[in-house]
């Protein structure tokens, strides 16, 4: 999630703005990712009732208000840098709850290569059948940046509770396609964001998946990131596939959310990336967020999350599967 990239609004919009992807290469997220990777204690604020989460019979069964609960767990867990003590809590908490759900799941431990060294990381990966060949993959990645008090509520445990929610619904379900649902371990740079520093859970994933030949068999890779902000607008990620990303689009303007996809376009380095590098058609749904305030200071917490921010992403990926099981 850091390249610069450039708004390109759509029709309804006339403004034209600069955006720095959520990983960005460029200079000024450089900067940001070259911050001393020294931790201290956290103080996590108490997370605030989610009084605003949309009833689920309005979001198609997702609970808003569920996922908002899992952000707020594993943001109680402090930093979770990948090889730190916060993130195997995250994880087994992960874990824990995709056994309740009745989830089938993998794990991969891996060792990465990284500026500072080997650091010991998980992927997990939950494999729902289907009856026909074919897999729909959706995704999130669940580290921190290393950064003092950084505890990454939007960045990423906001895309982290949507997919545990998702999978709560979705594992009790036999449809016509796999749905396979992926939490990426080391997304987030260790040092400074680049190819090389960044992504390494997708790009371990996608490699062991073309090694397996079950890269060949993903029909699409849907990838959720900074998804829960309060006041948070998704633009159509610039380098997505065309065709996946207008099925999100006007999925999401047929569920009456237009103020939340909004008809502008930026690029964004992600774990899509990982992905589309392989042929794989994928589309990260990613909200603006150099501007947001909060993005990778100490200020992304449970005070910036939406419950129904969280809810209408949910239902957005609920739809599109059911869109793409149906082709």
């Amino acid at each position: 999630m850091r390249r610069i990239g450039q708004f390109r609004a759509g029709a309804l919009c006339c403004a034209v703005f600069a955006f720095v992807g959520c990983k960005s290469n460029a200079d000024a997220a450089k900067t940001e990712k070259t911050q001393p990777p020294s931790m201290s204690s956290v103080a996590v604020p108490s997370p605030q009732i989610a009084v605003d989460a949309l009833p689920a019979e309005k979001t198609g069964g997702f609970d808003g208000k569920a996922a908002y609960d899992h952000v707020a767990k594993m943001v109680s867990y402090g930093p979770r840098p990948s090889g730190s003590q916060a993130i195997a809590q995250t994880q087994d908490y992960i874990l824990s709850e995709l056994k309740s759900f009745g989830c089938t799941v993998e794990t991969d431990d891996f060792s990465a290569r990284t500026p500072a060294g080997r650091i010991a990381m998980k992927n997990i990966l939950v494999k729902i059948p289907g009856d026909k060949p074919g897999i729909i993959l959706l995704g999130t990645h669940y580290d921190t940046l290393k950064k003092d008090n950084f505890v990454g509520a939007d960045d990423a445990g906001s895309s982290t509770g949507i997919m545990l929610e998702l999978a709560r619904l979705l594992c009790a379900k036999h449809g016509k396609h796999a749905v396979w649902i992926a939490f990426f371990d080391g997304e987030e740079a260790v040092q400074t964001w680049s190819d090389t520093d960044s992504r390494y859970g997708s790009r371990e994933m996608a490699a062991k998946l073309a090694i397996s030949g079950d890269l060949k068999k993903v029909r699409a890779f849907l990838l959720a990131d900074i998804v829960g902000g309060k006041n948070a607008r998704i633009p159509k990620e610039a380098d997505s596939t065309p065709e996946l990303s207008e099925l999100v689009y006007t999925t999401a303007k047929r569920l009456g959310y237009g103020n939340l996809f909004v008809n502008e376009s930026a690029g964004a380095a992600d774990d899509h990336d990982s992905f589309l590098s392989r042929n794989v058609p994928s589309v990260d749904v990613i909200a603006y967020f150099q501007n947001n305030g909060y993005w990778h200071t100490p200020l992304d917490n449970m005070e910036q999350i939406s419950a129904k921010t969280l809810g209408m992403v949910g239902h957005v990926f609920l739809e599109t599967v059911k869109a793409l099981q149906a082709k």
